[in-house]
């Protein structure tokens, strides 16, 4: 991605504040992403990064504030209405269709962007712009040489990449990822992180935002990072910046999965 000097923004959280009954996850959540940008989002255990993530992606409704892509409100919006608006968020595919193969998963996907989800289920074979969309995908993230084996014996690099692609095969203007390297080699993280880069140039893709623990990925691709703690927005800066503060970065890794 890479900084875009005064880019517009594209997604933007006011305000935010989530209650459940007494317990409050986010407490006045104010943060900004615009086109251009890789931004990370790091926290310990309990930080707040789920409840932010799903308000972000229109899965909840905050208690107070609001969050806008596009200029649109789109709390509570759900991911079907958020993928038309050019939103996408990494689910994992791989384990709700785990007897699927790697095209069969892709075509789900592209089958969703077309407005054919009917159809997931029915044979997706015959449908020429589903297969093309979804070996477009699958060359690009390196998977086409797996393209028919089972999506549940692929190894777990592949896996994680699999579910990324997914996201990508909506073919969205911003996506968030959640954990895209967790559980995999060092290697494979960095394997990863090179094609997912590559792919949002090619798709053209406007933004990222990820969720992740492993501060030498966070580092190494962010544009910006949002460091979360109790709830609250502890910084918002340069990688160098948060990088540079030692105390700052032992309160946000906290423990690690």
């Amino acid at each position: 991605m890479g900084r875009q000097g005064h880019s517009r923004v594209i997604l933007r959280a006011e305000n935010l504040t989530k209650h459940y009954g007494e317990f409050r996850a986010l407490r006045g959540v104010t943060l900004g992403v615009s086109t251009g940008e890789f931004v990370s989002i790091i926290g310990p255990n309990g930080a707040g990064k789920s409840t932010l993530i799903n308000l972000l992606t229109g899965l909840a409704r905050p208690t107070s504030g609001t969050v806008r892509f596009k200029d649109r409100d789109i709390g509570g919006i759900g991911p079907v209405k958020l993928a038309k608006l050019g939103m996408a968020r990494s689910f994992q595919l791989v384990q709700i269709f785990p007897d699927l193969t790697v095209l069969e998963t892709l075509q789900a996907a592209v089958a969703a962007r077309l407005g054919r989800g009917r159809r997931i289920f029915a044979s997706l074979t015959g449908d020429r712009e589903i297969q093309d969309g979804a070996l477009e995908v699958a060359e690009l993230f390196g998977l086409g040489v797996r393209r028919h084996a089972l999506a549940r014996e692929l190894p777990q690099g592949d896996k994680k990449l699999l579910d990324v692609a997914s996201a990508f095969a909506l073919r969205p203007e911003i996506i968030l990822l959640d954990e895209p390297t967790s559980g995999v080699s060092t290697a494979d993280k960095t394997r990863i992180m090179e094609i997912l880069v590559r792919a949002a140039k090619t798709i053209g893709l406007r933004a990222i935002i990820q969720v992740e623990h492993d501060m030498d990925i966070v580092f190494g691709y962010s544009d910006r990072i949002i460091a979360l703690h109790q709830g609250a927005v502890l910084a918002d800066a340069a990688p160098s910046d948060i990088q540079a503060d030692r105390r700052l970065v032992d309160m946000v890794v906290g423990r690690r999965h």
